[in-house]
C-alpha cells in the first residue's frame, strides 16, 4: 500500500563527483513519512506531536480507573503484544495466544480475545491508524451541534488483524486538525460488515512526550449513525511512553494460564 517515491530513488542513485557510492540501505535514515500517507490523515498525524515522534516510542503503558479497580495496560508498540492487569484477572497477547490468568476463583465475564487490544487501539488514536493494511478514504463531514467534522474512512486489507472488515471513521476538527470523533463498525462476532457505525468523541487531550493523547473519550448513543446524547465516559491515568523494548518475558503464558480460542 505504501510506496517510496520514485524522486527519492533517483537520488539514491546520484554518485558523488562521478564515483559510484555503494549505499547501504538498511543504515540509512529516510524521512518518507510525508509522502506515504494521504495529506489530509497526515494534517491529523501533525497535529498529535507527528507519526515520527510516535514511531520511535517502543512501549506504551495506561491506567483504567475502574469501580473494580484500575486496569493498567502494557502494549508493545512494535509488535502488538499487551498485558491487561486486573484486580482478579490478567489477559495477555504473546504475538500468537490471547490467555487468561485468573487471581481467585471470580469468573472473568468478557471475552478476553475480544477485549486485548480493544482499549489500547481507541486511546491510541490517531497514531493506530498508520498501521500497514489500511486503505484510507475520504467521506462526507459529520455535523454534530452545527459543526461540519471532515471524515477519512479507514478500511482494512484482507487478512489484516482480528477483524479485517471492521471499518473507522475519524472526523477532525478542520480549524486545528485534531481528532473529534471515531466512529467504528463492530464485525468480531458475526465475521460480516455491519452498516451500525457506533461513536466516540474526544476532546480532552494531554500532552505525553510530545504526543497528544486523550485523557476522556466519551461514547455516544446513535441514530441513523448519528451520534445523539452522552452516554459515559472513559478516563485514562498514568499515561507512560518509553523507547525502550519492553521485557518479552512479560508477555509469556503463566503456567495457570488457560488459552483463549
Amino acid at each position: 500500500m505504501k510506496h517510496i517515491p520514485l524522486f527519492i530513488t533517483l537520488v539514491l542513485l546520484i554518485s558523488c563527483k562521478g564515483k559510484t557510492k555503494e549505499v547501504n540501505y538498511s543504515e540509512e535514515n529516510l524521512d518518507v513519512t510525508t509522502s506515504i500517507y494521504p495529506e489530509n490523515i497526515s494534517k491529523v498525524f501533525d497535529a498529535h506531536g507527528g507519526i515520527d515522534v510516535w514511531n520511535k516510542m517502543r512501549s506504551l503503558v495506561f491506567t483504567m480507573p475502574k469501580q473494580s479497580g484500575d486496569e493498567v495496560t502494557t502494549t508493545d508498540l512494535k509488535n502488538r503484544n499487551s498485558l491487561i492487569e486486573m484486580p482478579r484477572h490478567t489477559i495477555g497477547f504473546n504475538g500468537k495466544d490471547v490467555w487468561l490468568y485468573s487471581k481467585d476463583t471470580t469468573p472473568y465475564k468478557g471475552n478476553a480475545r475480544f477485549y486485548y487490544n480493544l482499549m489500547f487501539y481507541f486511546y491510541a488514536m490517531p497514531f493506530v491508524l498508520a498501521d500497514d493494511g489500511i486503505i484510507y478514504e475520504n467521506v462526507e463531514p459529520l455535523v454534530f451541534e452545527g459543526k461540519s467534522y471532515p471524515g477519512i474512512k479507514i478500511s482494512y486489507e484482507s487478512g489484516v488483524g482480528e477483524s479485517p472488515e471492521d471499518e473507522y471513521v475519524l472526523y477532525y476538527d478542520s480549524e486545528t486538525n485534531q481528532m473529534a470523533w471515531l466512529s467504528y463498525t463492530v464485525t468480531y462476532f458475526s465475521k460480516e460488515k455491519s452498516k451500525e457505525f457506533r461513536f466516540i468523541k474526544y476532546s480532552n487531550w494531554i500532552t505525553v512526550d510530545g504526543l497528544l493523547l486523550p485523557e476522556t473519550i466519551t461514547w455516544f448513543h446513535y441514530e441513523n449513525n448519528v451520534p445523539t446524547t452522552k452516554k459515559n465516559d472513559v478516563k485514562f491515568i498514568n499515561t507512560k511512553f518509553s523507547n525502550e523494548k519492553p521485557d518479552v518475558k512479560l508477555f509469556e503464558t503463566p503456567k495457570s494460564a488457560t488459552l483463549i480460542e
